[in-house]
């Protein structure tokens, strides 16, 4: 699961700025890229917490630059970032799920485990106590379908205000 911004015409306009600034542009791109995973890596981890998303953390740390299990890639010298998670489960919290698979034709499966409190502690090797899951739905918290949405509110108007200041300093 991951996004990924991608501005048209980018090139064409790069090459005008980096004439104009002698490299500065491509520094200032750059660091305003990287401003922005982190903007939406934020608003992302909002949104787990916001919705309430049932979590042991580690989908809610994955989403930080330098995460055990983050997705932080540049690309083109700087110029194209992808931010996101690589914890498996991620879109399954996100979209929905059943409880047991659909696919081997059982609608129960035993989990191995102990209860503390509320909390069920997942443990592979506990052969003694568990619980057994029955089939049913549990519906997706959108986690990252509404930090998307509200990331792309964000990045159109921070775009347009940082390409005026640019075309301000270099034109």
């Amino acid at each position: 699961m991951s996004l990924r911004v991608e501005i048209l015409g980018l090139d064409r306009l790069m090459t005008n700025f980096t004439k104009a600034g002698n490299g500065e542009f491509k520094r200032e791109l750059t660091n305003y890229l990287d401003a922005l995973g982190f903007e939406f890596l934020d608003i992302v981890q909002e949104e787990i917490i916001r919705t309430g998303t049932v979590d042991t953390r580690r989908l809610l740390s994955s989403f930080s630059k330098g995460g055990s299990d983050n997705e932080w890639v540049t690309r083109n010298g700087g110029l194209s970032l992808s931010v996101g998670t690589n914890v498996e489960y991620a879109a399954f919290v996100n979209d929905g799920h059943f409880t047991v698979d659909i696919n081997s034709g059982r609608d129960r499966r035993w989990i191995p485990g102990v209860w503390v409190g509320d909390s069920f502690q997942y443990q592979p090797g506990n052969r003694e106590s568990g619980m057994l899951l029955k089939q049913q739905w549990v519906p997706g918290s959108n986690y990252w379908d509404n930090a998307e949405a509200i990331f792309k509110r964000v990045f159109d108007k921070s775009l347009d205000r940082k390409i005026q200041q640019w075309i301000d300093k270099y034109f």
